[in-house]
């Protein structure tokens, strides 16, 4: 529970998302796109609704993709964190990555970040994963993201995430 801008507590569930929350999963990744997008001046990324909600419910479906949705009581979702599971001898064995996390602005500062991450790290445990890893967006722009990981106990290993495409994407 938190206060809204009025000062009104606020209740947020989190749920375990499914196939059918395949779209709204996709609507929340892509305005997550699109804030870092128009944040740091760079289209470093495509976004197609349709293919990611398609895409989104292959994942959900096939049990490789794990996702949480945070919601207010009524219904309307406030945020969403996606982790998916790797395997590194680097790492001690299996391990999870969070590949989105995403608060809605309305509804940053009232912990849900904090809420949906503690259920990823719930999620690992259960799983008996060894470690979380979470790449940040670009910095200095998202300076508070980073500040937030790193009260959240992630701590920096260094590096820079790099990509190489194998299908133009």
């Amino acid at each position: 529970m938190s206060a809204d801008a009025r000062g009104q507590s606020v209740d947020f569930r989190i749920d375990p998302a499914g196939p059918g929350d395949a779209r709204v999963v996709a609507v929340m990744v892509g305005e997550l796109l699109e804030e870092i997008m128009v944040t740091s001046g760079v289209r470093a990324f495509t976004f197609d609704l349709e293919r990611t909600v398609r895409r989104a419910k292959e994942f959900l479906s096939r049990g490789v993709y794990f996702v949480y949705v945070a919601r207010l009581p009524d219904g309307r979702e406030a945020g969403v964190v996606a982790v998916s599971e790797s395997h590194a001898l680097y790492a001690g064995g299996d391990f999870g990555t969070v590949v989105e996390l995403y608060v809605r602005p309305p509804y940053r500062s009232h912990g849900v970040g904090k809420m949906l991450l503690d259920r990823a790290k719930a999620l690992g445990a259960a799983k008996g994963w060894t470690r979380l890893e979470v790449t940040t967006p670009p910095l200095p722009e998202f300076e508070r993201t980073l500040l937030f990981y790193e009260k959240e106990e992630f701590g920096i290993t260094g590096g820079r995430k790099l990509k190489y495409s194998l299908q133009g994407s």
